[in-house]
């Protein structure tokens, strides 16, 4: 990696430190993680459970 590269890559590290999220992108950023993950070890695993469990979660 480039002296360059690794600037703009820590700018872009300390860019990504200042943002924040709102609670629906936060959901929806655990469902990405929650499926991705889930499905890399089960493919009969849909984006579709993953959210119908998200949401009997969250009613609790």
């Amino acid at each position: 990696m480039t002296v360059e590269q690794q600037d703009e890559l820590e700018y872009l590290i300390n860019e990504a430190r200042k943002a924040t999220m709102s609670a629906a992108e936060m959901s929806e950023q655990r469902m990405s993680f929650a499926y991705g993950n889930s499905a890399f070890e089960n493919p009969r695993i849909t984006k579709e459970m993953v959210e119908n469990e998200a949401r009997k979660l969250a009613a609790k």
